[in-house]
Order: structure tokens, then C-alpha cells, then sequence
């Protein structure tokens, strides 16, 4: 029997903590602005591998469109690893079963892991998941989550929206809704922040930026993908002004997220079957790695 640690081969970088502690507490509604490459998309894939093992349900990872979704998330390969990023997240000593045609993964215990898009959201009523990540949330059809709320409400279930700014849409509504909402964990973090990101790349993405559209709209693109500015997208009515190279005003805020916790449930201990034998690393994170779900009334 494979012995295999949740999450996967994978730790939160230093500034990812917070976002992921506040998820393994039991905070059940994320909002995540974080600049390019922050790794927004890793850390909610851990979430759903870390949670289809603490409570059996159907989990969703929603991309704007369906044919995106499968070249961003279920086709990409890891560049550092050679790997899959699915293949990392989820092992397949976990599974009961994959299908390529339709992105679906049945793991073993009896939860379900799918890749879907919100262009196509009327096809996805009447499966209630679980938990759903909302990648690149900026670009979404925002009508989906008027659509799949109350599934989540009802079950007690988790929605982590994710992206990068794109003008000022309903992610910066959201984020200027909930970021003061106790039940909500908001969060912006800029490449200041993280420094995952060196300035000599950010440099040489401009002048990149620069060669193809101009300085003027190389420093809105730079101000946006890197620097989670809600202005970068809105080119084409731009006034001309310049949009401060080298801006790095520091973005960072989140909520608290104050959920408290209603209940521990081991990971594995709604399994049936024969399973993976599931370990759980013995540091300082021993305990985070299980997830603390909300009572639910009734």
C-alpha cells in the first residue's frame, strides 16, 4: 500500500501562508488578486487534493473557458518538474480513475476532481460540488457563480476565486465588496510582496511590452500582470498620461476570515475501502493538514 503525503511533494511558499492557512481553518470564501506567476493556481489545486480526502464530493477547478482549461490546467506541464501539474497534485496511487476526454478524475475514496469552464455554466447545474476553484475570475462569466452560490451555500461547500486584474470588473467589485467581510479571506499581493519575481524580469517584460504596443500601454500591461493594478486593461481609452514606470506601491491586504473552528475531521477518515495509506508531514504544518469544515445547520 503507497504511502503518500497531502499535499503532494508541495509546501506553501512563505507568502502563500496566509491564503492557505486561513483555507485549512475553515474559511470558505477566498479571493485571491495576485500578480502573474504567484502560483494562485498551485495552491487552490492542493486545496481541492487536501480536501477530496477530508470530505467526499464532487470538486470543480473552473477556467473562463472550457478549451482554456485544458491546455492551462489539465495539459500543463510543470516547467521546473517535466511533470504534469495534475500528475503532481494528484497522484495517481489516489485514483480510481481518469478520463482525458472530459478532464475527470474519481479517486478512490469516491470524491471527483474536474477541470470546467463558466462559458458552458447551464451544463453544469444539478452537480452539486463541493468545493470550486474559479481561476482567472477577472476574465469569467461572472453569471456562473450566480448560478452555482446557492449549491455552495446550501451544502456548506468552499469557492476560492483567483486572478490576475483586468480592468475594473467585477473582481475589483467583489474585492472592494468582501475585503472588510469577516467570512472572507481577500487578498492582493503584487510582485513587491512575493519576489517571486526579479526586477530584472519585470524590466525585460517591459521593454518586451515596449517593442510590441508602445511605452504607454507597456507600463499599463506591467502595472497589471505584475502589480495588480485594475487600470492596466482599460488601454484603448487610455488618456495618454503615463502610468508611472517602476510604480511598486505596496498592495498587500487580506481579511481575517474569522470562520472559527467547527469541527476536525481527519483526512481519511471518511474513506471506505482499500486506500492509500495517507501520512501527514510530522512538522510544524502537522496539524494544517487537515481541513476544518463548518457546522452545518440541520
Amino acid at each position: 500500500m503507497p504511502r503518500i503525503e497531502l499535499p503532494n511533494d508541495w509546501e506553501p511558499r512563505a507568502y502563500q501562508e496566509p491564503a492557505w492557512q486561513s483555507w485549512l481553518n475553515g474559511c470558505n470564501r477566498q479571493l485571491l488578486v495576485w500578480h502573474r506567476r504567484a502560483g494562485k493556481d498551485d495552491i487552490n489545486l492542493r486545496m481541492h487534493s487536501v480536501g477530496a480526502f477530508n470530505r467526499v464530493g464532487t470538486y470543480w477547478h473552473m477556467l473562463p473557458e472550457y478549451s482554456q482549461a485544458r491546455k492551462a490546467i489539465w495539459d500543463a506541464v510543470n516547467p521546473n518538474t517535466g511533470k504534469r501539474r495534475i500528475d503532481e497534485a494528484f497522484p495517481k496511487a489516489l485514483r480510481e480513475n481518469t478520463r482525458e476526454s472530459d478532464m475527470f478524475i474519481r479517486f478512490k475514496n469516491g470524491s471527483t476532481w474536474q477541470v470546467v469552464g463558466s462559458d458552458n455554466f447551464n451544463a453544469l447545474i444539478g452537480t452539486p460540488p463541493v468545493g470550486l476553484t474559479a481561476s482567472e475570475w477577472a476574465l469569467a462569466n461572472p453569471m456562473a457563480w450566480a448560478y452555482l452560490a446557492p449549491i455552495l451555500a446550501e451544502n456548506g461547500g468552499w469557492a476560492s476565486f483567483i486572478s490576475t486584474p483586468r480592468g475594473n470588473n467585477h473582481l475589483k467589485a467583489m474585492l472592494d465588496r468582501f475585503r472588510s467581510d469577516a467570512a472572507w479571506f481577500t487578498q492582493v499581493l503584487t510582485a513587491n510582496d512575493t519576489g517571486a519575481i526579479s526586477d530584472a524580469a519585470i524590466e525585460a517584460q517591459r521593454a518586451e511590452y515596449e517593442a510590441l504596443f508602445g511605452k504607454t500601454v507597456a507600463d499599463l500591461l506591467v502595472e497589471q500582470e505584475f502589480f495588480c493594478s485594475f487600470a492596466g486593461a482599460t488601454v484603448g481609452a487610455y488618456s495618454g498620461r503615463g502610468a508611472g514606470h517602476g510604480r511598486r506601491a505596496r498592495a498587500h491586504r487580506h481579511g481575517a476570515c474569522r470562520l472559527g473552528r467547527a469541527g476536525a475531521h481527519g483526512l481519511g477518515s471518511r474513506q471506505g475501502g482499500e486506500q492509500p495509506d495517507l501520512v501527514f508531514p510530522g512538522d510544524r504544518r502537522a496539524a494544517a493538514h487537515r481541513r476544518f469544515l463548518p457546522a452545518r445547520n440541520g
